[in-house]
Order: C-alpha cells, then sequence, then structure tokens
C-alpha cells in the first residue's frame, strides 16, 4: 500500500545531479522506491527540508520543487549468498566471493578455484539480487599486457564486456575486455582532480579512458590536461568521453607511448603529472621530470607495496630515480593506500613536489 511522504520534484533531466546532491546530504528516505512519472522524478525524504539544507540545493543549481507525494515501499531482495542456501553445499558457502565490482551494469567477480563448476549458479544469483546489473563476468586471469586488460568468463545476463559507467558525475564508456578500468580508484580519482588549482596545465601519462583527466576538466573552469595512452582501444573510448562529458576544450587525448609522446610541446608545459601505472610508473619518473615546467612541480606516484617494496623503500626508490633527471624530491605531500590488491600486496600513493 502506497505511503505518503516529503518529496522533491525534479525534471528528470536533473535528476542523477539531485540525487548526487541529496545522497550527500543523506537526505532521501531508502526505505521507498523513487517514483517515475512521464517527465519529473518525485524523490522521498526521510524529514523535511531544514532551510541550510534547502540553501544547499538551491546553490547546487537544481530546480526543484517539495511536493508531497506517493511512494510504494522498497523490496527488499535476497542477496546472492541467500539465494545459493539450499544450492551449494554448505561448506562451499564460506568460500564464496564478498566482493563484487560493478563497472556501469556489469559485476565483475573473482570466483576460487573451488568454486569453478559452480560459477554459473553463482552468477545468476548475483544478476537476480542486484537490480541494475545486466551482466555477470568472473575474472579469467590476471591484469597483464602492456594494455593492462584482462580476459573474463561470461557467467549470467546479456553476452557483453562493454557499458556505461557513471562516477562523480562524470559518464565513461568502457570494455572492460579491452582497455583498463577499475572503479575501485573512484576515490582516487576524486582525491587526485579535488587537489589540481585552476590555471594548472595536467599530463595524465597513463590514461586509459580518461577518469583522471575527465574528472579533472569537469571540476576546473580553467586547466589544461594531456591525457596520454598507448591503447589505440583506450583512446578511441577516451576520445568518445572527453565528447559526451563536454570537456573537448580542456581535454587533449593523445595515442602514443608515453615516452615517445612527451616531446616537443608536451616537454616543459606541466604543472602535475598522473602517473598510475603501479607496476611500471618507477620506469617512467625521467619522462615525467621532462614534462614538468622548469620550477617544477607536482608528481603522483603510484606503484605496488608488498614485502620487496615498502613505503619507505618507494620512496627512496623515487628521491633517487628524480636525482637521476636532475630534478630533486622538495617534499613529500602525502602517502597513502589506494587499494589492497591481494594478500600483503597493495597499491599505493605518493604525491611529491619536484623542483
Amino acid at each position: 500500500m502506497p505511503t505518503e511522504t516529503h518529496s522533491l520534484r525534479v525534471a528528470k533531466q536533473q535528476g542523477q545531479k539531485t540525487l548526487e546532491v541529496a545522497n550527500h546530504l543523506k537526505l532521501v528516505d531508502r526505505k521507498f522506491e523513487i517514483r517515475r512519472g512521464k517527465n519529473f522524478l518525485y524523490i522521498p525524504l526521510v524529514n523535511h527540508l531544514s532551510e541550510h539544507e534547502l540553501k544547499i540545493l538551491k546553490d547546487s543549481g537544481v530546480n526543484f520543487e517539495m511536493a508531497t507525494s506517493q511512494f510504494e515501499e522498497r523490496k527488499q531482495r535476497e542477496t546472492f549468498v541467500e539465494q545459493l542456501r539450499g544450492r551449494l553445499p554448505q561448506r562451499l558457502l564460506a568460500n564464496l566471493p564478498r566482493s563484487i565490482d560493478f563497472v556501469g551494469d556489469l559485476a565483475v567477480v573473482e570466483i576460487p578455484d573451488e568454486l569453478q563448476t559452480h560459477k554459473k549458479i553463482i552468477g545468476e544469483a548475483i544478476l537476480r539480487s542486484n537490480r541494475n546489473v545486466h551482466t555477470v563476468l568472473s575474472k579469467a586471469g590476471a591484469i597483464n599486457g602492456t594494455f593492462r586488460t584482462r580476459a573474463f568468463d561470461f557467467l549470467a545476463g546479456e553476452r557483453t564486456t562493454k557499458t556505461l559507467h557513471k562516477e562523480h558525475g562524470c559518464k565513461y564508456q568502457v570494455d572492460l575486455a579491452k582497455v583498463y578500468f577499475s572503479p575501485r580508484l573512484s576515490h582516487e580519482h576524486k582525491r587526485v582532480a579535488s587537489s589540481v588549482q585552476e590555471g594548472e596545465t595536467v599530463i595524465d601519462l597513463f590514461t586509459s579512458v580518461g577518469p583522471f583527466a575527465i574528472l579533472i576538466a569537469k571540476m576546473r573552469e580553467n586547466v589544461k590536461v594531456y591525457a596520454i595512452d598507448a591503447n589505440p582501444e583506450a583512446v578511441k573510448y577516451l576520445k568518445t568521453n572527453v565528447r559526451i562529458n563536454r570537456v573537448m576544450a580542456k581535454v587533449h587525448p593523445l595515442l602514443g607511448d608515453a615516452r615517445q609522446v612527451i616531446s616537443g610541446k608536451t616537454s616543459s608545459i606541466a604543472d602535475r603529472i598522473v602517473m598510475n601505472l603501479p607496476e611500471k610508473a618507477i620506469e617512467f619518473v625521467d619522462v615525467a621530470c621532462r614534462a614538468l615546467k622548469g620550477r617544477g612541480g607536482i608528481i603522483h606516484f603510484y606503484f605496488f607495496m608488498d614485502s620487496s617494496n615498502s613505503m619507505e623503500t618507494a620512496k627512496a626508490n623515487l628521491v633517487k630515480t628524480v636525482a637521476k633527471s636532475q630534478r630533486r624530491v622538495k617534499k613529500i605531500i602525502g602517502q597513502r593506500i589506494v587499494r589492497e590488491t591481494a594478500p600483503y600486496r597493495a597499491q599505493a600513493v605518493l604525491d611529491v613536489e619536484v623542483s
């Protein structure tokens, strides 16, 4: 039976932006389904808005009206683990994957060896338990090769590796079988983009489909971003993403190996370099130093941290490698573990000021 409650009435074309702001303010009542009319969305609210909350919504540029609307209660779906009880031996339930990567409407899981013979029913359970998922894939190997791609097994749903992924108000067309993309770097994309200042020139040395470059361009009015990748498929999608996010004047896609591309007009121009190639970034530090302006700038240096390469070891190696390029690490601005990639192994980043 429908329930009447406070709501925001907003035009459909502003629905995504309104939801992002409302979710950030924790205003959305998740007990109810969002109601979709012909031209408007009706978003259920946990309570009547305060003057402060109203001001934040208005300042975000959203056009909305307060309304009282009827909403259906959200139907709770069983988790895929709950669906598999009784269908899998009890001893195997503890080995089910606990983390799922969602890229657009794709769900990507890693199936342990002992569950390989059950992977199809696991995929079907994941599909049934996630209303926004249309395809379930399992990782069929590690990320490898020059272009950092991996193979996938199809488990359930539509047989595709292509999707449209939304992140921080940006849209990215992506084919996981042909390009590198990780939704686990979402926070890192936002963190780096937030640190960029107006007027900067940024070089994203290993851009893939552009999640660093495009978000920087969306968040800053006056920036120039050179986005480089050696993978022709990645640059094809990058160009599409630059267009659909309307940042053509700010982001300049460049196809080629970073070492060859950073020459001529792209040397000595950057205030900031993004080096998200953790397995090989140390080999391109001289390229980054060459790309920085004469007075220096900021480098976001990504690497894998494990028993043989601690944070302190990585710092020492970076300082030494920068010095070989007649530059100097003036200051370590920040250091953090970005994500765990395997037991006792993690991706980490050093933010350094180079003079």
